[in-house]
């Protein structure tokens, strides 16, 4: 298992973190198997989507403000409540096949680390299995 260090600069943001999932891929020599991506926080989750316009990371963070907005009267003491309801809808683990050694993403996918109670240094846990 190799950790990707991810560090957030905004309350909610999406951090592509394609390339470097990519690397942890191509480092272990795999060729056909596939690629496990979890994210161990209870208020951070990870996603697949367009990273070709960057007006669509602006749109989803957006739209997940206004679906759940901060500070709402939640129950929870702690007063991130939304951010937990954020990661628990976009969820915490991603499978991406690998094949020829490559992740098979569609043309215009990333994967973006999906931080909603920012800025912190967060970690994403890959493993890469053969298949």
């Amino acid at each position: 298992m190799e950790i990707i260090e991810v560090r957030t600069t905004r309350r909610i943001e999406l951090v592509d973190i394609t390339d470097r999932i990519q690397q942890v891929v191509t480092k272990s020599k795999l060729k056909q198997g596939i690629c496990f991506v979890f994210v161990p926080h209870t208020t951070a989750g990870i996603t697949i989507n367009e990273n070709a316009d960057p007006s669509v990371k602006r749109d989803i963070t957006s739209t997940l403000n206004r679906l759940i907005p901060e500070g709402i009267g939640y129950t929870h003491s702690e007063g991130n409540a939304d951010s937990h309801i954020k990661s628990s809808i976009l969820g915490n683990s991603l499978n991406i096949f690998v094949e020829t050694g490559k992740l098979c993403l569609g043309t215009w996918q990333g994967i973006f680390f999906a931080e909603s109670d920012g800025p912190r240094k967060r970690q994403a846990w890959v493993k890469v299995l053969e298949g």
